[in-house]
């Protein structure tokens, strides 16, 4: 019996499956199930692949500490250390995957008086209402700013008219001066849904990459703006400030059923 045993349980040791590799990809796997490297093009998990480390890195500290809420993602990375946060955010920074054909949205039955006043908005802003164009911090080519303002192309409508929905309804918000918030309370829900057909409409160049910089001073005083050669502002202390970089968001008063990390 001692020798049946025994013959028994190395086969069952040949037989059992190697652990995993311990890599960086394999230990993010729960994250590239939503934010697939491989681009699905979902309507509400937006592409994360080839953002600002710097940006990514903030909206993870965010979803972590409470100052940007969605379950999924603060239980995903609830208890990551800001060392393993940042590894996170330099590999998804690091991937540049072609951009995949937009999915069906708000934007694609837009008429084209709306589209015509979403790119201008975009390029030019509203100086009656003082709005800056979107051009003027997230890069003329909308393609973000390193170290951590993001770009604005390949995000369908959806997502974006969810965003500017919750800055204004303050269910997300940046450090302060919160630059996008007041950018939203200016912004007509008319206008949000103008800036996010315009914006799903247009073809991402997939060689583009994130600006290394913009001309200074912005037009509208922004927290998330890290200092001259410095690193991205800290998150605030407290739910009520929580930091972010600057991004387009939400056009309805209500929050996104899905808000996944942008």
């Amino acid at each position: 019996m001692p020798i049946f045993s025994a013959l028994g349980f190395a086969a069952a040791l040949a037989a059992a499956p190697l652990p995993p590799a311990d890599t960086l990809e394999q230990r993010i796997a729960a994250c590239l199930s939503c934010h697939s490297v491989k681009e699905r093009g979902d309507a509400y998990f937006p592409r994360i692949a080839g953002k600002p480390s710097g940006y990514l890195y903030n909206q993870l500290r965010h979803f972590r500490d409470g100052h940007r809420h969605y379950p999924m993602m603060t239980y995903m990375v609830g208890n990551l250390s800001d060392a393993y946060l940042r590894e996170i955010a330099d590999y998804f920074a690091a991937q540049h995957p072609p951009y995949p054909p937009p999915p069906p949205g708000s934007g694609s039955n837009a008429a084209a008086a709306q589209v015509a006043r979403g790119e201008a908005l975009v390029r030019q802003g509203d100086p009656l209402k003082n709005i800056p164009a979107c051009v003027s911090c997230h890069g003329a080519a909308l393609t973000g700013v390193e170290p951590a303002i993001p770009g604005l192309l390949g995000l369908p409508s959806d997502y974006i008219n969810a965003q500017f929905g919750n800055w204004k309804n303050k269910s997300r918000r940046a450090t302060a001066p919160d630059c996008m918030a007041t950018i939203a309370a200016r912004l007509s829900d008319s206008d949000v849904a103008a800036v996010s057909s315009w914006l799903s409409k247009q073809t991402p160049d997939a060689a583009a990459r994130p600006a290394a910089s913009i001309p200074l001073p912005l037009p509208i005083a922004c927290g998330s703006l890290p200092p001259a050669g410095g690193a991205p502002a800290p998150a605030a202390s407290s739910p009520g400030t929580a930091a972010s970089a600057a991004a387009p968001a939400a056009l309805a008063p209500s929050a996104s059923p899905r808000g996944g990390a942008k």
